[in-house]
């Protein structure tokens, strides 16, 4: 027999979904927690809801608060499709696409200007409850929600990656929620996370967001994994802070983004079988002091950006900083590829090379097995602005042929960091550490091998 728990916002009275979802949402919700009202009658009491939003346009006025737990929002498709390109795209070439904008079930963020006091107010999906336990087991599944629009005082405002909204922002401590089949896109954070608990965000498309997945606050016990996902360059792909047991792992994570992953006092936590992509320095951030995280088995690879819509930007850091930026104890960075494709014109300052990974502070770190491959060419750029952007940057990626050795430094461990250990991560000339300080081994340089060994 059909349930009373179960909501399609095109069958709810109260409202109108195409004009303003989130009023619609919010009287769903009402209802669910005034039939709700018994905490324990019978061993049951509050069993939650679902709400089904279908394939459609619905345009997001009033910001949705969810304060009651075991709710699924969920739609019929995430619906992404590149903004990004298309307001790159000449408008006499807009009218031959075949669509235009997102699809599926579309959220369109359209909430008023001029009200937001914190980053909260901005939010379309505000989680928000005091109390114990903790609001437990929201989920959001399989649809869109997009920001439709940046802007900003520059002259190019919808390549700014600024508009002050978020899609999903977490506000208290929460337990086992789950994000997963979700279109996030064109906000400035898609999703925001406060003292998260068991949380998975997992097999969703974020993209072309400030910044896509942070976990704020504190957290345990979490993982982001299996996502398609990529930030603007002053924001993160991933983020975490004061975190432990958080685990990322299975993520193809696209170029752009000021950092790929950045960790801030994390710990105990695995970075393990990703796809990183990156155009600047600063892939992979551990900042504040991060202990006893592994990250292991991922390719990183970092190039320069070749579509000529976003060459005027980077995330202002210089080659020195390193691809991968430690600070803290006791980390383990085994096993990775690591490439850098970039013509030395490019490498900044002028003159200097490249450091691929660098302990900047800390001790008792393990870097072992790495493989390094630094290459150079002369970069093609292309100022074809849509189906040729994806072009432009495949052949970018797939660009192996007629490359030349880079000079890099391949680990450098900075005269604070003491007692760590580099294993077959670099030559001999490509390490640089104290090494009465810290243990070396180098990776054998083909043609020096045997008379190494007479040594």
């Amino acid at each position: 027999m059909p349930s009373a728990n179960v909501y399609n916002v095109t069958e709810w009275p109260v409202g109108n979904p195409l004009e303003d979802i989130g009023a619609v949402i919010n009287s769903i919700i009402a209802d669910i927690r005034r039939r709700q009202a018994t905490a324990d009658v019978n061993d049951a009491g509050k069993p939650g809801a679902v709400i089904y939003i279908p394939p459609g346009d619905f345009r997001l006025r009033t910001q949705v608060r969810i304060d009651i737990s075991f709710l699924r929002i969920f739609g019929s498709g995430h619906g992404f499709t590149s903004s990004s390109i298309r307001f790159n795209t000449p408008a006499n070439e807009l009218q031959q696409w075949h669509e235009v904008w997102p699809g599926g079930s579309r959220v369109l963020v359209d909430l008023p200007a001029g009200i937001e006091k914190t980053d909260a107010d901005r939010a379309a999906f505000l989680v928000e409850r005091s109390g114990s336990p903790r609001i437990s087991s929201v989920e959001f599944a399989d649809f869109c929600i997009d920001g439709m629009h940046f802007s900003s005082e520059t002259d190019d405002a919808e390549n700014s990656y600024r508009n002050g909204k978020t899609g999903i922002h977490i506000a208290s401590a929460n337990d086992s929620f789950r994000i997963t089949g979700m279109g996030i896109v064109y906000l400035e954070h898609g999703i925001v996370s406060h003292h998260a608990d068991a949380a998975t965000i997992d097999n969703n498309f974020i993209a072309e967001c400030g910044s896509c997945v942070e976990f704020r606050g504190m957290g345990q016990a979490s993982k982001v994994s299996n996502n398609l996902i990529g930030a603007g360059y002053h924001g993160y792909s991933i983020y975490a802070e004061n975190f432990g047991g958080l685990l990322v792992a299975g993520n193809n994570v696209f170029p752009r983004g000021r950092s790929s992953i950045e960790f801030s006092g994390v710990a105990r936590s695995s970075i393990s079988g990703n796809r990183f992509h990156s155009f600047y320095p600063g892939m992979l951030v551990f900042s504040g002091s991060c202990s006893e995280n592994l990250v292991s088995s991922n390719h990183f690879f970092r190039d320069r950006e070749p579509w000529a819509p976003m060459l005027r930007y980077d995330n202002g850091l210089d080659d020195r900083f390193g691809l991968l930026h430690l600070n803290g104890n006791g980390n383990s960075v085994i096993a990775n590829h690591i490439s850098e494709s970039i013509d030395v014109r490019f490498v900044k300052p002028t003159g200097e090379k490249p450091v691929i990974i660098r302990i900047a502070s800390g001790s008792g770190n393990y870097v072992a097995n790495n493989h390094i491959v630094a290459t150079t060419e002369a970069v093609r750029s292309s100022d074809a602005p849509n189906s040729a952007a994806f072009a432009t940057q495949v052949d970018a990626i797939l660009a192996t042929k007629n490359l030349t050795s880079l000079d890099v430094v391949a680990v450098l461990v900075d005269a604070q960091s003491s007692q760590n250990i580099v294993l077959d991560s670099g030559s001999d000339a490509q390490v640089l550490l104290d090494r009465a300080a810290n243990a070396f081994r180098a990776t054998p340089v083909i043609g020096q091998s045997e008379a190494l060994g007479r040594n």
